[in-house]
Formats: C-alpha cells, structure tokens, sequence
C-alpha cells in the first residue's frame, strides 16, 4: 500500500509509449498505486504484455493501439478513459545525425512524434480535465539532452525542448483550473530505445554516463517512473512548471 500522498485509488490514467522502456515501468507504478492505467502505444505485442502484467498483478489496465501523431486517436482513447486524472505523455523516437547531415524528413519525424504527438495528447487530456472540472496532473517527457549539446541530437533534443516550453506554457494557462503541469527530464536511460545503438557504441556511451555521474551508474526506467508516480500523486500538489530530472547527477542546472 503506497503512502497515502501516493495512493491513486479511483483514479485514471493515461499513459503514452507503454509498450516499453520508461512508459511500460509508469504504467505499472501507477496500477500499483491503485490507479486505472489506461495504456497507449503502436506497438501492440509490447502494449499487451504491458496489460497482461498490470492485470496479473491485480491491477487495472486498458490497452490502446494508437500513433501519438494522429489526434483523432488520441481523442478517443481519453474519451473511453472517461474521467481523466493523469497524462504521462511519454511516447518518443530518437534519432541521429549532425546538423549538416539532417534530413527534413529526419525533423519532421521526430518532431511529429516527440513533439506534436506530446502536444496532442496535452490537448486532449485537458480538454477533458476541464470539462469534467478535475483537478488533474499532466506530465510530459523532456530528456537531459536539453541540457547540454550532443552530436548529432539536434533533432531530439530541439523537440524536447519545445516539449520543456510546452510545459511551463500549459502550466500556466491551466492552472486556474486546477491542473499541474510538469516535465520529467531524464538523462541516459537503458531502455530498448537507447539500446537499438549497436553494442560497441552502447558500451562507451553508458561508460562515460557511470564516471560522470555522482552515482556511478546509468538510470533504468524504474528511476524515471518513480519521478512520475511523484507529479502524479497528492505528493506534489504544489509543483507545477518545474522539470524534474532523474539522471544521475551527470547534469545539475542551476
């Protein structure tokens, strides 16, 4: 039983990228706070078994096949959550190449799917939020990689910024109706995202994140979740606007 700031009984979720990686471990500490998860992704193999290990552990879950990028999708899906408490918008795609090299396909991938794709699901979440007067928790997934520059990041992380101003701008329109908006941030993150990078590559990026951080290892996604599970909750009913960032110490803005 979670602390009772943490306790999310009767509540409903939404939860984008739950296949896999850092959407699936939300999805399940969400259920096991007691929340409904209702879980989106287009991949139905992971979005199943994300299910199927919510409901094995006594929880609740829906599945939603669904592309972030398509509006009307993700309109029905909050429609058939009926009441919505939570968003964690946490679908993305990563890519690279340099600057000179990128593609405008290349953006408008990414941009569509880390950046409208969070949009969208922003949009219709409060529109519901507001129309059923809850006071609601919308988190949205940034990166670490706003924070620094990387080769060949130039289109994550321009759309990971944009999702950062999206935050701060949505927090501060919807918070006279109650509804917090905040941004989780983290940094290298061993999820089969990140691990698509071929072995020898993964090695020496995950090599450097354990020296540079305080910690001496690199994040798994059950860190990003708990930072979730956080805004989610009671816990932080006083934080909106903010960026809250799981990664290790490798980065402390001011």
């Amino acid at each position: 039983m979670p602390l009772k700031a943490y306790d999310l009984t009767g509540r409903t979720a939404l939860v984008t990228g739950a296949a896999s990686g850092i959407g699936r471990a939300g999805a399940l500490l969400i259920a096991e706070a007691g929340a409904t998860v209702h879980c989106a992704d287009r991949d139905e193999d992971g979005l199943r078994e994300t299910t199927a290990l919510i409901t094995k552990a006594g929880g609740a879950a829906h599945a939603h096949p669904l592309d972030v990028t398509d509006r009307a999708q993700l309109a029905e899906a909050v429609s058939r959550a009926g009441r919505l408490d939570i968003l964690a918008a946490v679908a993305g795609i990563m890519h690279s190449s340099t600057v000179l090299e990128t593609l405008d396909e290349d953006l408008d991938r990414v941009l569509a799917v880390n950046f409208k794709g969070v949009l969208y699901a922003c949009q219709e979440a409060a529109r519901a939020m507001i129309a059923t007067k809850t006071a609601g928790s919308i988190i949205t997934m940034a990166s670490g990689a706003v924070d620094s520059a990387s080769v060949g990041l130039l289109c994550y992380s321009a759309a990971k910024a944009a999702v950062i101003q999206l935050t701060k701008t949505l927090a501060t329109e919807l918070g006279p109706h109650g509804i917090r908006v905040n941004a989780v941030a983290p940094g290298w993150i061993r999820t089969p995202m990140t691990e698509r990078h071929n072995a020898e590559l993964q090695h020496r990026i995950e090599s450097m994140m354990v020296r540079a951080s305080p910690l001496g290892r690199v994040g798994a996604p059950e860190d990003v979740a708990h930072a979730i599970l956080h805004l989610a909750s009671d816990a932080s009913g006083f934080t909106t606007g903010q960026i809250l960032r799981p990664n290790g110490g490798v980065v402390m803005p001011w």
